[in-house]
């Protein structure tokens, strides 16, 4: 009980979490909510096949290169500032966005939106990290913030379906409004402004070598996508980006004020949350993309009808959220629910292969997308909880910051991955056999779903090996107050 009386926080915790969820639903939106109100975009703007990328690529370059940067700066200039920056920024860059009258406001504004995201999403993070100092509590308020960030790309794909087909591709953009500003005057009234107590530094050499080699990987993997992995532009920028990170481990292991203290990601429970969360997201961006387009070119759904039809896997992904931080993590620790929640991805994603030209919805995709919501429901949550927990009030937003980023590269790297892969397989296909354009998509699909089953039986194995086993009391973070 002590540790309420120095936390500000405490008799508001849950009002916050709804105002933190809320922050966290409008970034991850706008992750996949744009995706569907792409083709009508390029039809209002008349922008090309070949820039129509850029409407996605700007929002992700700018949020994944910066995350470490907005992490320390929560920490450093204190959370609620951080946080009011991103909501704001993100409204402003989003109404940029909604009435932008060409492609390069909108891509400018997109960018924007990952900037203020890259501020904004470890702001709230670290917030709900020194807001739950009660273990059981803080197993709910994770299990719920797990949740959100768990569904709210599927949501994103049935609101953009939604918003386009009834209002307009913009809205898409607008609704950030109607997220941001009730948001942005909860905030004002409900947190108190906390960082670490003494005078803190920036270090910038850090901040530039991970951000400018984060951006490489990130562009890197972009290009892979449309370009293939040997061009030289992939290579360069691959290459270029993972020297960079090495530089800037070096640079940590030297600096007096490391942007990321190594402390924080070679605890074995927190390193282990991370790459889970990386690995997830490689695998998991598979489903988005290519059962989008098995449901829409092939069983001829709507925009609307697609989004609901992954429903099923919100709701899995919803209640295992609340179950493994609450129930599971307790008991028996994180790896148990890491390891199981792989697996289920798994079978999940191998369940997913068996579609067909002829081959129903219910018979074949449903069964799948529920395992997988249940399976990302226990992954999710559990890492977000482990890989905040048990670091010191001055590492909490850059400890956010990594669960973030983590997401980012991996979501980059297995959109990149999964979708040559695609593509070889089409072309293997149309030599090999028969020329029929829609089993060839098909089989492509199939494949990306074998190769995500693939990522997350070695990822359950990696985890399992990585994640110590047992239950290990880490004490919640708290944070001293400051102006």
């Amino acid at each position: 009980m002590s540790d309420h009386a120095h936390n500000p926080h405490h008799q508001r915790r849950w009002a916050i979490l709804a105002v933190l969820g809320i922050a966290q639903l409008m970034v991850v939106l706008d992750s996949t909510v744009v995706n569907i109100a792409l083709p009508s975009a390029q039809m209002d703007l008349g922008f090309s096949d070949d820039n129509r990328q850029w409407v996605i690529t700007a929002y992700t370059l700018a949020f994944g290169s910066l995350l470490l940067f907005g992490g320390r700066l929560a920490d450093v200039f204190g959370r609620k500032r951080l946080l009011l920056a991103g909501l704001i920024g993100f409204s402003v860059a989003s109404a940029v966005g909604g009435s932008a009258p060409n492609f390069e406001v909108l891509v400018i504004a997109r960018a924007a939106q990952g900037l203020f995201g890259a501020l904004l999403a470890p702001a709230a993070l670290s917030t709900l990290t020194t807001t739950f100092t009660d273990p059981k509590e803080r197993g709910k308020a994770f299990g719920i913030y797990g949740a959100i960030a768990g569904a709210g790309a599927a949501l994103g794909l049935i609101l953009g379906g939604v918003l386009t087909q009834y209002l307009s591709w913009r809205w898409c953009l607008y609704v950030n409004l109607v997220l941001a500003i009730p948001a942005a005057i909860a905030a004002v009234l409900l947190l108190t402004n906390q960082r670490p107590e003494g005078k803190a530094r920036l270090d910038l050499l850090g901040t530039v070598a991970v951000s400018v080699g984060l951006l490489g990987i990130v562009y890197g993997c972009s290009q892979a996508a449309t370009n293939g992995w040997t061009s030289t532009t992939t290579l360069g920028c691959l290459i270029g980006g993972l020297v960079l990170l090495v530089i800037f481990v070096l640079i940590e292991l030297r600096v007096k004020n490391p942007l990321l203290p190594m402390r924080v990601v070679l605890d074995r429970s927190r390193g282990g949350a991370y790459l889970g969360l990386g690995l997830a997201c490689v695998g998991m961006f598979g489903v988005f993309l290519f059962l989008t387009y098995y449901l829409q070119t092939i069983l001829q759904y709507s925009p609307i009808t697609t989004g609901f039809a992954f429903l099923p896997m919100v709701g899995g992904i919803m209640v295992m959220a609340t179950l493994s931080t609450a129930v599971l993590l307790p008991k028996v620790g994180a790896r148990v629910p890491v390891f199981a929640g792989m697996v289920f991805s798994a079978v999940g994603m191998a369940l997913l292969t068996q579609i067909g030209v002829d081959t129903s919805y219910v018979t074949h995709v449903l069964p799948g997308l529920v395992i997988l919501g249940l399976g990302l429901g226990m992954l999710f949550a559990t890492c977000f909880e482990v890989g905040t927990s048990g670091v010191e009030a001055y590492d909490a937003g850059v400890a956010s910051a990594m669960a973030n980023t983590t997401q980012q590269i991996g979501g980059s790297i297995g959109t990149a991955l999964l979708s040559t892969i695609a593509a070889s397989a089409v072309v293997s296909f149309m030599a090999d056999d028969l020329g029929d354009q829609m089993a060839a998509a098909v089989h492509s699909y199939s494949v990306a779903f074998w190769v995500s089953a693939g990522v997350f039986a070695v990822s359950a194995v990696v985890c399992g090996l990585l994640i110590p086993g047992g239950v290990h009391e880490r004490e919640a973070t708290s944070a001293p107050m400051g102006d």
